[in-house]
C-alpha cells in the first residue's frame, strides 16, 4: 500500500496517515484526561513533547514488526504510540497490560479511534503472562523501580531468553541501575533521551537473577 509523503516526529519519519492517527489519539487523550488522571497533571500541558514524542523514541530504537508487552499502560505511553507506529508496518502487536478499569476503557477507545495494532489486558501485571505467554520486547514508562521491572519481566524471559526490555527512566536512573545489579545480572545499553535532558531509555538483555 502506498504511503503519503513522510513527516517528522522529532526526527522519526512517519507517514501522513500515521501522523493523523497520532493527532486523533491526542484529541481523545485530552477529552478523557478531563475525567480521569492519565498522566501527572504537571505534564499534561506538554502532551506532544513529554509523552507522545518521548514514547515514539522507543519505536525508533527497535523499528521492526514484533510482539510487545507494555506494562502499566495507563494513558497509552509508550504502548499505544508504539502500536500506532506499528500500524504503518501493517505487522507487529502490542499487548497493553492495565489493571485500572477506567484506564483500560480509555485504551480500548484509543485503539478503536486510531487503528493501533494492540489489545488490552485488564489484569494485574503478575497475571499477564498467563494471557500473553511470549513476546519479543517489554516496555514500561513511569511504572516502578528497575529492580521491580526486572521481576515483572522474568516470566517472559523464562519463556524466551531473547526477549529485550526497554524502560524509560528519569534522572535517578543511575541509582536504579545500581540497586538492580544487587539482585540481577543483565546486559545494558543506555540510550540518551532526545526529548528530556538527563532522561534515558534503558535497553536490557540477557536478564538473569543472581543466586
Amino acid at each position: 500500500m502506498m504511503k503519503s509523503h513522510p513527516l517528522e516526529l522529532d526526527g522519526l519519519r512517519v507517514s501522513r496517515e500515521t501522523m493523523e492517527k497520532l493527532h486523533a489519539f491526542a484529541d481523545l487523550f485530552q477529552k478523557w484526561a478531563k475525567a480521569i488522571n492519565l498522566v501527572a497533571p504537571s505534564t499534561a500541558g506538554d502532551l506532544w513533547r513529554r509523552h507522545i514524542a518521548d514514547s515514539a523514541q522507543l519505536f525508533a530504537l527497535s523499528p521492526k514488526p514484533q510482539e510487545w508487552v507494555d506494562l502499566g499502560s495507563g494513558g497509552g505511553f509508550p504502548g499505544v504510540i508504539t502500536a500506532i507506529l506499528l500500524s504503518e508496518l501493517e505487522d507487529g502487536w502490542v499487548h497493553l497490560v492495565e489493571s485500572n478499569n477506567k484506564k483500560a476503557s480509555f485504551l480500548r477507545n484509543a485503539i478503536l479511534q486510531t487503528g493501533a495494532r494492540a489489545s488490552v489486558h485488564p489484569v494485574r501485571i503478575e497475571d499477564a503472562p498467563r494471557e500473553v505467554p511470549e513476546c519479543a520486547a517489554i516496555s514500561a514508562r513511569a511504572l516502578a523501580d528497575l529492580s521491580d521491572l526486572c521481576s515483572f519481566s522474568m516470566p517472559w524471559i523464562e519463556m524466551s531468553a531473547q526477549t529485550k526490555l526497554f524502560f524509560h527512566k528519569g534522572r535517578d536512573y543511575a541509582r536504579e541501575i545500581s540497586d538492580a545489579h544487587r539482585s540481577w545480572n543483565f546486559d545494558l545499553v543506555k540510550h540518551e533521551s532526545q526529548i528530556e535532558q538527563g532522561s534515558v531509555i534503558l535497553e536490557i538483555s540477557n536478564l538473569t537473577p543472581k543466586v
